[in-house]
């Protein structure tokens, strides 16, 4: 099970809509790389496919992951099709599509195995992120003619509650394998808590993550707790209209946005603040609630948003709520309430050191493998973090 040197010369070609340098590039995308890096220094040969942005050359190799990017952000799906059919990545031994909504459709265009990656479903997020009847066609390629093309391949989900989503979605058999996201170690970088109530939101700024959730909050609680800041950490495409929200709203000093940060300045922002706002519609995990934990710093997140229910144990690390006007209150409660932050804080820290990026990794190449031997994994990853208890299936 753990005999993983076999990837060593074997060529890993992903496809994903975005990379971790692209301006709306977030935890999808570092699991995503994670796990690349991961494979190269077991020895195998890695190409990721991924949408052409200014921040990055069209071509590159980094660290030993050769990045092609090409397209735009729809555009990319098809010369990501395009780049598979006429071998310009290279011949690959396994094909890993990510689908973000949409995948690559690369069932249709190669014969080498295919793994599905899926973070969540989208059903929430169609009508938010597309107008009109398109989400419906977006909801529908997802929902049913995707499930058809990958109806006999393997999947992996990032959480069980992605997994239940993927089987009522009718991805059916033994074939799809959870991989959790890891957490990495955090070293102190600003000398410890704020001074003043300090909140933070860290993801992009698209409608989906509902960031107007966390600004309305911060404002409604101004008043009992002065000298209250949240920190907006993040940019994308809806950044405008939040800009826009908070001076409507009169939101004066009490809300920063921090724009696209580097590590550093993240990791300062989670350590200095005393909680973590997620009020997104879904999560196939939420990486900013372990990178937050490491630093002792609880999360308040919806309960419907699915990975969250995993990622936070809820009343332990974090609390999960189930409407805005719970959102408040949990927030309320934590800012108020010293010692119950310092509780959920430490176990935050101590949750999060169950899961590592090692594990990750382990428990992708083990999918791979199987993958490349004609076996499926079929298999609820225990919190430990592998597939050591894994069910094969021929």
């Amino acid at each position: 099970m753990r005999d993983v040197e076999a990837l060593r010369g074997k060529h890993v070609v992903f496809l994903s809509w975005r990379d971790t340098r692209h301006p709306e590039g977030g935890g999808a995308e570092k699991y995503l790389e994670m796990v690349a890096a991961g494979l190269v220094e077991l020895g195998a040969r890695v190409t990721i496919f991924t949408a052409a942005h200014p921040a990055a050359p069209p071509d590159e190799t980094v660290d030993g992951i050769r990045f092609v990017r090409r397209g735009g952000r729809f555009g990319v799906y098809l010369r990501g099709m395009l780049a598979l059919l006429r071998g310009s990545l290279g011949t690959p031994d396994v094909v890993v599509d990510v689908l973000n909504g949409l995948p690559f459709w690369s069932r249709l265009v190669t014969r080498a195995p295919v793994v599905v990656l899926v973070h969540h479903v989208h059903r929430e997020q169609w009508p938010v992120a597309v107008p009109g009847r398109l989400s419906s066609v977006g909801w529908w390629l997802e929902s049913r003619l995707a499930p058809f093309v990958y109806r006999r391949d393997q999947y992996v989900a990032v959480s069980r509650a992605t997994r239940t989503e993927l089987r009522s979605l009718g991805v059916r058999g033994p074939r799809i394998a959870v991989v959790h996201n890891g957490s990495e170690r955090a070293v102190p970088v600003s000398g410890g808590k704020a001074p003043v109530p300090t909140l933070a939101v860290v993801g992009r700024l698209v409608p989906h993550k509902q960031v107007e959730h966390a600004i309305d909050t911060a404002l409604a609680l101004r008043e009992e707790l002065p000298g209250l800041r949240l920190h907006v950490v993040g940019s994308g495409w809806w950044e405008g209209v939040l800009h826009e929200y908070a001076r409507t709203r009169e939101a004066g000093s009490t809300v920063v946005f921090e724009g696209h940060v580097d590590e550093r300045r993240k990791h300062e922002i989670y350590e200095s603040s005393w909680v973590l706002l997620l009020p997104s519609i879904k999560e196939g995990w939420g990486l900013v609630i372990p990178e937050a934990g490491m630093h002792a710093t609880p999360t308040v997140a919806y309960r419907s948003a699915g990975g969250t229910r995993e990622s936070v144990a809820d009343g332990e690390s974090g609390l999960l709520v189930d409407d805005q006007a719970g959102f408040e209150e949990a927030t309320r409660r934590l800012l108020t309430e010293p010692g119950l932050r310092t509780q959920l804080g430490v176990a935050a820290r101590e949750r999060c050191m169950i899961f590592s990026w090692d594990q990750t990794r382990t428990s992708f190449a083990l999918v791979l493998l199987a993958a490349m031997q004609g076996r499926r994994i079929d298999a609820q990853d225990p919190e430990e973090g592998d597939l050591g208890r894994a069910r094969l299936a021929q």
